[in-house]
């Protein structure tokens, strides 16, 4: 194996044993550090011998192609965080991203939608047949809890308590809490096991909650179809409808009826407060488009 191959597999294994980062963001840090070590190859350059000039020329590049602020900045990120395990391993003496800044990223609102389009969309599976009752079972669990979709396909029969109406879930870094789910969502998730899961199943055996008819669990990549497919139905713009458009609904919808900042913080799994504020900045939006259709000098 060469040594940026050793390299590479060390520090991906660093991410996913020391760090549990999700598998999403080491496939995107490592395809960013395969892209700065080719870098750095096709000019002859060790990753042991790159000082702040390389790193410079190599976001230059980055530029060059018209990467957007939020890669460029991710891209800056990798090379940092391979830079620390290189220098945590006593293989640099000095950090080559010192002094190399971060770009000002926009603060981007997620979008939200309103409480008519979760109904909308809620109201889309057909829960008559098998799938569509897996679907209304998850649409509405996603809702009533805020999780990600990644935690939402990875729920274990063993995560559910339907009787005191909570499931366990694992964020960021493998980190635990326990969210409600709400009486809505439980009798969708009671309703799914009782009937359309083991006709799923096909008496094969499967730990997760929701599964496909191979008795495997659901991908990103299909939940993310399923929802679109249905947003389309509800007619709902397709601008609105992303992976986090019911987990940011979660949190607006709870915002705006009172709930406090730290218990939505706790519920969304947000090591830090700042992040769960993006919702108050949503909210005040809202407001703020409302008094300019409606005050008479709006």
């Amino acid at each position: 194996m060469e040594e940026s191959d050793r390299l590479l597999d060390e520090f991906l294994n660093h991410l996913t044993v020391e760090k549990g980062l999700s598998k999403n963001t080491i496939e995107a840090y490592s395809r960013d550090i395969i892209k700065y070590i080719s870098f750095l190859e096709s000019g002859n350059i060790s990753p042991f011998k790159a000082n702040p000039s390389h790193i410079v020329s190599f976001l230059s590049k980055l530029k060059q192609n018209n990467i957007s602020t939020r890669s460029y900045a991710r891209n800056l990120v990798a090379v940092r965080m391979f830079y620390k395990f290189l220098m945590r391993n006593n293989q640099i003496l000095t950090m080559p991203t010192a002094g190399v800044d971060m770009p000002k990223l926009a603060s981007r609102l997620p979008e939200v939608l309103s409480i008519e389009e979760v109904g909308r969309l809620l109201e889309m599976p057909k829960t008559e047949d098998c799938l569509g009752l897996r679907d209304k079972a998850m649409l509405e669990t996603l809702y009533a809890t805020g999780v990600r979709v990644t935690e939402l396909i990875s729920i274990k029969l063993n995560d559910l308590n339907l009787q005191t109406g909570y499931i366990v879930t694992y964020g960021k870094a493998s980190k635990e809490r326990i969210v409600p789910l709400g009486e809505t969502a439980m009798a969708y998730i009671r309703k799914y096991i009782d009937s359309s899961r083991s006709m799923l199943l096909k008496n094969r055996m499967s730990e997760y909650l929701f599964v496909t008819s191979r008795s495997k669990r659901l991908t990103r990549q299909a939940f993310w179809a399923l929802i679109k497919r249905y947003a389309l139905l509800a007619g709902i713009s397709k601008n609105k409808v992303k992976p986090h458009a019911l987990r940011h609904s979660f949190a607006t919808h709870l915002l705006e009826r009172g709930a406090d900042l730290r218990s939505i913080q706790t519920m969304l799994g947000h090591s830090d407060i700042s992040t769960t504020q993006i919702y108050t900045h949503v909210k005040t939006e809202q407001l703020k488009s409302i008094h300019k259709k409606s005050h008479p000098r709006g």
